[in-house]
């Protein structure tokens, strides 16, 4: 059983007809995941999902996707490519590798999904900056790895070094938390924090 409803599937039953005014009112009345975001948000949405869609059709299919993880030099397994495509919003029990794919408003809902599942901006940065002795939006590297590595929920030394690999670390060896944050929760507005007196 699918956790989003059956109107999102781009494969209704053959069963299923809309009238004329049905399908009017669908063209009018926008996706309710639309609200979830301001406008710079679904923007960015819109330029990440028109980068996966290598031919340009309006959808994410198969092709796109061994395309975009090629350019990555990740060679996908099918496992992977169908258990990316199947997670999709909608009926997901009829999928066959012959269907359209994703489209932007299934991208935007599973794109919700995963972002509502963090913490707010707010609750993210008090924590961090509860580890930040000197207020500058940063954390010691050597500090995250052994936070991470021995407390609460541990990682491992694998996931610490993917976490911590990437461009919010400088060469001294310091973590940019707030960066790392406004990438993460894609922040609503583009003002940079202010600095903390």
């Amino acid at each position: 059983m699918s956790k989003y409803a059956n109107h999102l599937s781009p494969n209704l039953p053959s069963t299923h007809k809309l009238t004329k005014s049905q399908k009017s009112r669908a063209r009018r009345e926008p996706s309710g995941v639309f609200s979830l975001f301001q406008a710079p948000q679904i923007q960015q949405f819109k330029e990440a999902f028109q980068l996966i869609d290598h031919d340009k059709d309006g959808w994410v299919n198969e092709g796109d996707l061994r395309e975009i993880f090629t350019s990555l030099g990740i060679t996908p397994t099918q496992a992977t490519l169908d258990n990316l495509l199947s997670s999709r919003p909608g009926d997901t029990s009829s999928i066959s590798s012959t269907d359209k794919g994703i489209n932007f408003t299934m991208f935007l809902t599973m794109m919700s999904e995963r972002l509502f599942e963090f913490d707010t901006e707010p609750e993210l940065l008090e924590a961090f900056e509860s580890f930040d002795e000197n207020d500058n939006g940063t954390v010691r590297v050597e500090d995250m790895r052994r936070w991470l590595g021995e407390l609460a929920d541990r990682m491992s030394e694998q996931e610490i070094d993917k976490f911590l690999k990437g461009p919010f670390t400088d060469r001294q060896g310091n973590f940019n938390y707030r960066e790392w944050i406004k990438v993460l929760r894609v922040n609503e507005d583009g003002n940079e924090p202010e600095a903390q007196t």
